[in-house]
């Protein structure tokens, strides 16, 4: 494992950005799959279209 407190400040900073950007990216393909799946019946259920 690598110990990421030997590296520095600025690579540091970079990592955590791409962590948070990543996981930004993966929620929101998420959502977007789940409210493809369940949309219309959601929509059905509350008497919409």
């Amino acid at each position: 494992m690598i110990d990421t407190l030997s590296l520095p400040p600025t690579v540091q900073a970079a990592g955590l950005i791409g962590t948070v950007l990543l996981e930004a990216i993966v929620l929101h393909v998420g959502y977007g799959v789940v409210t493809k799946a369940l949309g219309p019946n959601v929509k059905q259920a509350l008497g919409g279209e």
